[in-house]
């Protein structure tokens, strides 16, 4: 091979490095101390995944732990297919790690291939033996700033500030659920301008949220639902481990109150799948949800969604 191709090849390589590295940006969300209860990380932020970790679809996964700096990586779809909306990616782990890629950057792509900007958020974590707070408060205050953060953001990144949607899996569409309930009220005092710009909610996509009723479909408290509460869509399993009740109840409570929402249960998918290839029929999940995005939801006017 001649120097001049193999100059081209790498002059090649390095435009390709570039224009991925653009397409990901990363913010950290708060100051040197994040306001409420901190992460009860014992450690360095690492991907903690051991070798014996069982494999989804076919792949290892990324089990971010001990995160105290709570970041947003943004995802920003091509020109092309962009459609001014954006979606919170809230990942599972239990409240103790984050399923990284499986329920957060593999899901961003998702949703930039359908149009939608995607800010996958790092949340603190563990939160796991706290006294006197939530496992769940420190990460729902970061998921608060996050949505203020994109909408902050909104004329740069080519977003309507009101068609902004969150999405979470397991602990995630706990935080997720919390968020989109809490109607723009901050868990935490305004501290800049970025809180200037609203942490509302204007649609939810919950994959088998966690903890949000019980077995018995009674919901837990802090999900109260009225008229005013974002059109929202579930997906879970009857065999999963978390009970399917959680959709089940928070569907059946904002039908009672007439806000649109749409719940698919099925016989069998366990946890944990995201939104990789299985044999099993719950695998359709990503294409239904997309139906609903595009019927339910784009096609609404920006008043309809406030």
């Amino acid at each position: 091979m001649t120097l001049r191709p193999v100059l081209l090849l790498i002059l090649s390589c390095l435009l390709c490095v570039t224009a991925t590295a653009e397409e990901t940006k990363r913010i950290r969300l708060w100051g040197e101390t994040p306001p409420g209860p901190a992460s009860k990380a014992n450690g360095d932020e690492q991907d903690i995944t051991k070798a014996t970790d069982s494999l989804v679809g076919g792949s290892r996964i990324i089990k971010l732990g001990n995160v105290s700096a709570p970041e947003l990586h943004i995802f920003l779809p091509s020109q092309e297919v962009a459609n001014r909306g954006a979606m919170l990616v809230c990942p599972g782990g239990g409240f103790s790690i984050l399923a990284w890629d499986l329920e957060g950057t593999e899901v961003a792509h998702w949703l930039n291939s359908l149009g939608f900007a995607a800010a996958v958020l790092k949340y603190r974590v563990p939160t796991r033996g706290y006294e006197g707070a939530e496992v769940w408060q420190g990460p729902v205050m970061d998921a608060q700033r996050g949505l203020s953060v994109i909408r902050d953001h909104a004329d740069q990144w080519n977003i309507d500030p009101d068609r902004v949607g969150i999405l979470g899996f397991s602990a995630g569409g706990q935080v997720a659920a919390r968020a989109a309930l809490a109607k723009g009220k901050r868990l935490y005092a305004p501290l800049d301008k970025i809180d200037q710009s609203s942490c509302n909610v204007n649609f939810a996509i919950l994959v088998y949220p966690a903890w949000i009723a019980s077995d018995s479909g009674d919901l837990n408290e802090g999900f109260e639902v009225d008229g005013q509460s974002p059109p929202m869509f579930f997906v879970h399993a009857v065999n999963d481990r978390v009970s399917c009740m959680s959709s089940v109840a928070l569907f059946a409570a904002l039908k009672k109150v007439d806000v649109p929402a749409e719940l698919h249960i099925f016989a069998d998918g366990g946890h944990g799948y995201g939104l990789r290839e299985t044999e099993l029929p719950v695998t359709r999940w990503p294409s239904v949800a997309a139906d609903w995005l595009n019927t339910q939801i784009l096609v609404k006017s920006p008043e309809d969604l406030k």
